[in-house]
């Protein structure tokens, strides 16, 4: 069976979440499939989609990413199976290990073996999902006597975020798919062929975040997009996944100044090339012509994450010229 491909688009979308229901149609109807939602300070990543789920049953709702470590297993249980109840058929949960800054800094738990405790929340929530009591002492954490009091009518994918080898794999072996992040359309295929090896010949959805921005203000751009680069690329995850994508000469001259102390030279030291590499920009035809080379390369669905680099772009206006409708 081919995986259909899928655009869709991040949410939560701007303004207070109650005033979505009519946005949420729109996307609809302009021919977006997917909403994707995140946790990290914003909203938490499950209520815009329970919103989602009642306003507007077109779309249909993904979590890219809620961490493994912020939620015991049964409190995560529970939130997946009554995603899964509100929206049968409808919904996937992502799952990831997020990074040293939001679990240990901005929530208290310590960041230890975050391959371990991925992989031990898929297979408790495959086993907590069956319906059946779980007892059992996973590597990471253990479950005596549990049974979900929810029994959803369509079990939910699970998906993986992973941004090197060994989560891809997991992602590919346990998962039902893989979500991938901060990466070029050239980057896709190195990505896949991980996934989709590890899963023996079996078909597993692909999850791009992808951030865009539809402007033809290059330097205001570019500009904007350093603080974003230098934000994520600083945290020990993401330095390492850059390296593994080959981009270590790209990044080090940014990497030595901020280890020096130096945000300013740390700015001016992201190159023009990185940024085009993993911001997509332009014209909006230009923006639409990339995003198709995501696909084109092995991404079979999108979360368009629109960035608000030029001061001048406005966020109903790109998600529009962005849209399959748009094409």
């Amino acid at each position: 069976m081919t995986i259909p491909v899928r655009p869709g688009m991040t949410v939560p979308l701007p303004g207070p979440l109650h005033s979505h229901r009519d946005k949420l149609v729109e996307l609809a109807d302009l021919g977006y499939t997917d909403i994707w939602s995140a946790e990290s300070d914003g909203g938490d990543g499950f209520t815009p989609l329970a919103l989602a789920a009642a306003w507007e049953p077109r779309l249909r709702l993904g979590t890219a990413i809620i961490p493994a470590y912020t939620r015991t297993p049964a409190c995560f249980a529970q939130a997946v199976a009554s995603m899964a109840d509100a929206a049968p058929g409808r919904f996937a949960i992502g799952i990831g290990s997020s990074s040293n800054v939001i679990i240990e800094k901005w929530n208290g738990v310590p960041f230890v073996d975050p391959y371990k405790r991925v992989r031990d929340v898929v297979r408790f929530l495959r086993d907590a999902l069956s319906g059946e009591k779980v007892s059992k002492t996973y590597d990471s954490f253990t479950v005596e006597g549990f049974r979900l009091g929810v029994h959803p009518e369509v079990v939910p994918p699970i998906l993986v975020a992973g941004l090197r080898e060994g989560m891809l794999r997991l992602a590919g072996r346990e998962a039902d798919g893989a979500i991938i992040n901060w990466c070029s359309p050239d980057d896709v295929p190195k990505l896949t062929a991980v996934v989709q090896g590890a899963a023996g010949g079996a078909q597993r959805e692909i999850v791009a975040r992808i951030f865009v921005c539809p402007s033809e203000n290059a330097d205001a751009v570019r500009a904007g997009a350093r603080f974003a680069i230098a934000a994520y690329m600083n945290v020990p995850v993401y330095a390492e996944y850059q390296r593994w994508l080959g981009r270590g000469p790209l990044l080090q001259g940014m990497w030595d100044a901020w280890q020096a102390g130096d945000r300013k030279a740390a700015l001016a030291a992201i190159p023009d090339e990185l940024i085009d590499q993993l911001v997509v920009h332009g014209s909006p035809e230009s923006c639409r012509a990339r995003i198709a080379s995501y696909f084109a390369n092995g991404v079979t669905t999108s979360s368009l994450a629109i960035l608000g680099l030029d001061p001048e772009l406005r966020f109903w206006d790109a998600v529009r010229a962005l849209a399959p409708a748009a094409g």
